[in-house]
């Protein structure tokens, strides 16, 4: 099996592990600030393929970006008010969730 192969078993096994869950389910998480907001214009499943392969060049460009980052108090509080729903992946240690 080659590389790319590879990649997109992973990818795919990424993929069947995210989940829309409601915000107030991961409260736990981001208690423990294991949660991380993941932008909108950012494709979920490679961020968390990122994340699996510990590619800390590409998350660190996210981070500077802001487009990867600890979910903030706000989002928190505004996500529990507005009885969000967000889609999760577990990336252990990390939740990475995304509007």
């Amino acid at each position: 099996m080659d590389e790319s192969s590879s990649c997109d078993i992973a990818k795919e096994k990424v993929n069947l592990e995210t989940s829309q869950i409601a915000w107030k389910e991961l409260q736990r998480f981001f208690a423990a600030g294991s949660a991380v907001f993941v932008a909108p214009d950012l494709d979920l499943v490679d961020v968390a393929y990122q994340f699996s392969i510990d590619n800390k060049d590409q998350v660190t460009t996210w981070m500077q970006n802001n487009q990867v980052a600890l979910v903030s108090d706000q989002q928190a509080i505004e996500w529990f008010e507005t009885d969000a729903e967000v889609w999760a992946v577990v990336v252990k240690p990390w939740i990475l969730v995304q509007e």
